[in-house]
């Protein structure tokens, strides 16, 4: 199957844009990684989220904090500030890039080039959002994710971040249980894909085109046609081995 076409983007700087805003980004070790920026509405319920998780917070610890008359004045100041200014920062660097509102939204923060985000990153995208939310309401902040390619805010262009989808790990469909057998001459990677790719997906297929591509597949292995499924998916267990 042809892979879905992506768009290059390097040092944050996308050099083409498809529909789905699909990225495709090249790590300090040369590993290609496709990224999904998220777009603005997702990332403001990620955040009111996060806004009503730190209010309830607050709410409580100064209902709590009250009792302690001028004390308890004092270190309800210390708390606003820590939860106001390292909620955040301190999920996005812990977490894995994840607040309890992005994790709950399927979102987290990476770098531009898609390594996890780090202590001046995320300090410096969180300390800006005071810039993104004039002059009121995260008009800035807003007007920028709209016109930004990867749905940057302010913050994040400075920090070098882009707010991403946190895609699930797939999962190898199952193989139909069949005896282990290796191949009778050593087998490409392309070809051991190609037998692995057929032994997954021959529930998905016709009967008619199953055994039209078991067939072609079977082929260079010297196998009847009526044997070819079976012998494929024997060997794709070989390939896979015990699990």
């Amino acid at each position: 199957m042809p892979l879905t076409s992506a768009a290059k983007f390097h040092t944050g700087t996308p050099t083409g844009v498809t529909l789905d805003t699909r990225f495709q980004v090249e790590t300090p070790e040369g590993i290609d990684l496709i990224l999904r920026p998220a777009g603005l509405v997702p990332r403001a319920l990620a955040f009111a989220i996060d806004l009503a998780i730190r209010g309830l917070v607050l709410l409580v610890m100064f209902a709590t904090l009250a009792l302690l008359g001028q004390l308890g004045m004092g270190l309800g100041t210390i708390l606003l500030f820590l939860v106001t200014w390292w909620y955040m920062v301190l999920f996005e660097v812990l977490n894995q890039g994840r607040s309890p509102g992005k994790q709950l939204m399927g979102l987290r923060v990476v770098h531009d080039d898609g390594t996890p985000v780090g202590w001046a990153a995320s300090l410096t995208r969180n300390l800006l959002r005071f810039v993104d939310i004039l002059p009121f309401g995260y008009t800035l902040g807003i007007l920028s994710c709209l016109n930004h390619p990867a749905f940057k805010r302010l913050g994040d262009l400075a920090a070098g971040t882009l707010v991403i989808y946190r895609d699930a790990p797939l999962k190898r469909p199952p193989l139909l249980v069949a005896e282990p057998l290796r191949a009778p001459f050593p087998l490409s990677l392309s070809e051991q894909r190609a037998l692995l790719g057929f032994a997954e997906r021959q529930a998905e297929l016709s009967s008619a085109r199953r055994t039209e591509l078991a067939a072609i597949l079977a082929e260079p292995l010297a196998v009847p046609a009526e044997q070819a499924e079976a012998q494929i998916n024997r060997i794709a267990c070989g390939l896979v081995g015990p699990t």
